[in-house]
């Protein structure tokens, strides 16, 4: 279920800028939806999510656990700082709300409740950053090349280097404190 309400948002979300225009062409609208982390991570959530129903072996403890803390990621970095950026109406506001609230809520439940966890351990904390890092120099880079950043937290065209440095050093401290959380939630749930 959890696969399938991310993939019907991402699609959601696609049809919904087609219908606005927002970017473009069918290929325009992939390319500049492939910008951002959310959708990104969504994507990321329907493989995982998939291989996991389908009960696919090699889906380890730590991958699950960086992945759910990555989706909760988008769906507080949203809330906090984002959510007055953009206005989403009708198919748009589903898909927003899928993307942001439903899948990274029902993530979150889902790994309390289900997700192996005992192999967890403090060890594994470079991996809550691993996914985060890679994004954000894909992004950076996008952005150097053509002068559109996805995030305004991390725009280079409007913000000095030092401030868009903050801002990640910031998000990355929040990625390694969710991770340290994660894993003493898994020690204690998984008992």
């Amino acid at each position: 279920m959890i696969a399938l309400v991310s993939a019907g948002s991402v699609v959601a979300l696609f049809v919904y800028n087609l219908e606005t225009d927002r970017y473009g062409t069918k290929v325009e609208t992939a390319w500049a939806m492939a910008r951002f982390f959310t959708i990104l991570t969504h994507v990321g959530v329907v493989l995982t999510f998939t291989a996991a129903a389908l009960r696919r072996s090699g889906i380890g403890a730590p991958w699950i656990a960086a992945l759910t803390l990555s989706v909760v990621l988008v769906g507080v970095v949203f809330h906090a700082l984002l959510s007055d950026i953009t206005a989403f109406e009708g198919l748009g506001q589903w898909a927003n709300q899928g993307l942001h609230t439903v899948v990274p809520a029902a993530c979150l439940v889902w790994w309390v409740a289900f997700a192996p966890k005992r192999m967890l351990d403090y060890g594994n904390l470079p991996m809550f950053v691993v996914w985060p890092c890679v994004y954000v120099a894909y992004a950076l880079a996008r952005g150097a090349q053509d002068g559109v950043y996805p995030y305004p937290f991390m725009d280079l065209a409007t913000r000095s280097s030092a401030e868009v440095v903050l801002n990640l050093a910031g998000l990355l401290i929040v990625l390694l404190i969710g991770g340290v959380v994660f894993v003493m939630i898994g020690k204690f749930t998984d008992r």
